[in-house]
């Protein structure tokens, strides 16, 4: 580390150690490809595995399941999502054609229950290193849906014991920030 003179002194007590669990991504259908590429560029850069998690909120963790995905089961039985095994399946499609030949080693989960929360348990299972969310994307829908169950890149950013990146999604205007 350099002072300000740009000589090297040595760091403070509780130098960095290097990262050793995976990097976790949350990953949802429809989402822009910039989440899956950050995350992927983090474990890459640390030779870490990126694990790769969808938070079905139409399941819930059964009793006694800890990290939210060995035992789910369906919030309705009879519900209209009959399609959350196609829903996942198509969404670990896509991100395997997106990280085809990037060198990273990566798995998918399928996670039960309020994203934030799931999460969060599963990061801490996992012994994360890293928790990769994408920010809201702009617009009316999103607002709305912000409003009613809260971000979930926030929620994690305030109740988690590892760094959580956020990735921007969308473009943001800096002259409205006045």
């Amino acid at each position: 580390m350099s002072n300000p003179r740009g000589e090297d002194t040595p760091l403070a007590k509780g130098s960095p150690t290097r990262l050793t669990g995976p990097v976790l991504a949350g990953v949802l259908p429809n989402q822009p490809a910039m989440v899956v590429e950050r995350a992927a560029e983090v474990a890459l850069t640390g030779g870490l595995e990126l694990v790769l998690a969808f938070a079905d909120v139409t399941r819930f963790p059964a009793a006694g399941d800890r990290d939210g995905h060995l035992a789910a089961q369906p919030i309705d039985p009879d519900g209209i999502d009959d399609d959350a095994a196609a829903i996942s399946e198509s969404l670990r499609s896509r991100i395997a054609d997106q990280l085809n030949g990037s060198g990273v080693q990566w798995s998918f989960v399928a996670l039960a229950g309020e994203p934030a929360r799931s999460l969060g348990r599963y990061a801490a299972s996992i012994n994360a290193s890293m928790i990769v969310v994408g920010t809201k994307e702009h617009g009316l829908g999103p607002k709305f849906e912000g409003l009613v169950t809260g971000s979930v890149a926030l929620h994690l950013a305030h109740r988690q014991n590892c760094p959580v990146l956020m990735v921007p999604l969308g473009h943001h205007d800096a002259s409205r920030d006045q």
